[in-house]
């Protein structure tokens, strides 16, 4: 009687770590993002002190948003994610870095805009990284 073997695939590697560490900074990411329209609208309601808190939440942000370029290079390199999430995080420190320059030059009519920009750019972020497919190695559909 023979009996046949059937080689098992060695399963691929999958973002594991890096996948949590990128959820986890992308959440506290969005988090202080989502603070900053409200501490502007609280210094436009009179509360004078809230600018400066926003000042703050937006010079920790860049620190934020370096980390999670070191978090999606982990997550596309070490752990095989997808490859536009680096891209994506580097323009997003990058825009933020902008944000900052123009915040403090009083350049309203770039700085409203590009606040909405990196919100909507963190929510979709934020949202696509608890979503199977952020778990899914390059590669698989």
């Amino acid at each position: 009687m023979e009996t046949l073997v059937r080689p098992t695939a060695a399963p691929g590697r999958r973002p594991r770590a890096s996948l949590w560490t990128l959820r986890f900074l992308l959440t506290a990411h969005l988090v202080a993002v989502l603070a900053q329209p409200v501490l502007a609208g609280l210094f436009l309601t009179g509360d004078v002190d809230a600018i400066e808190v926003h000042g703050l939440v937006g010079s920790l942000l860049a620190l934020v948003a370096m980390s999670l370029v070191a978090g999606a290079l982990a997550y596309v390199v070490g752990g095989r994610g997808r490859l536009w999430v680096l891209p994506v995080t580097v323009l997003l420190f990058l825009a933020e870095g902008y944000q900052i320059g123009v915040g403090h030059s009083r350049a309203l009519e770039v700085h409203v805009p590009l606040g909405v920009a990196i919100v909507v750019v963190a929510v979709l972020l934020a949202a696509w990284v608890w979503t199977p497919s952020a778990a899914r190695p390059r590669g698989a559909r």
